[in-house]
């Protein structure tokens, strides 16, 4: 009698049971994500996508046909949610849990893959990937800033005045800074600093 366990023992070592729909998309998307995130956008290549998901060149080419359009489904499929707008009673509070929220974002491995394509993708193919970052990353953190900056208007803690684009834009603007041009890991102390030294006082009544 033939059973699974003498079949799996039978098979050739390294050889891999084919996989198909779902399951191989995952993978391919999943192997895009490590080496976005290992050796960058210039690093990136179909072939080195096919090797890390086990799979044949021509699977990736049927699904994605330029590494652009694979690149765009594997961020749009991964790029962690940031939840719901924190609540703790505070603003100060809020803005330093709403910051940890957003570090473990850009430090996981889709927040390191978009992060390369920002920053190594030359003009023209930065655009492809705009409307995946306005909708994915830039509009949810202003969203939440935004509730967080109303909540402490309406508590008494925030000028009326004190919302805008550019206020909006201050935490991921530093943050993404000290993290490319300075190396920062960004820990709980630091995140704290900025929030204390910069958006408190700019939001200060």
């Amino acid at each position: 009698m033939v059973t699974s366990h003498s079949v799996a023992a039978a098979r050739p070592q390294g050889v891999v049971s084919r996989r198909r729909g779902p399951v191989l998309e995952r993978a391919i998307l999943e192997a895009a994500l490590d080496q976005l995130s290992t050796v960058g956008w210039n690093g990136l290549t179909m072939e080195g996508v096919a090797a890390g998901a086990q799979t044949g060149k021509a699977a990736v080419y049927r699904r994605w046909p330029s590494k652009e359009d694979l690149v765009a489904e594997a961020l749009r499929a991964a790029l962690p949610a940031l939840g719901e707008a924190p609540d703790h009673g505070s603003v100060r509070e809020d803005l330093y849990q709403l910051c940890r929220r957003v570090r473990a974002a850009m430090y996981s491995k889709p927040g390191f893959a978009l992060r390369a394509v920002i920053h190594e993708c030359d003009s023209e193919t930065s655009e492809r990937f705009q409307a995946l970052i306005v909708t994915g990353v830039t509009d949810p953190s202003k969203r939440l800033l935004e509730e967080v900056i109303q909540r402490g208007i309406a508590r008494g803690e925030v000028r009326p005045d004190a919302p805008g684009d550019l206020v909006y834009d201050v935490i991921p603007a530093i943050m993404m800074y000290r993290a490319k041009v300075c190396g920062s890991e960004w820990g709980d102390a630091e995140i704290a600093e900025m929030v204390d030294r910069v958006m408190v006082p700019l939001l200060r009544r």
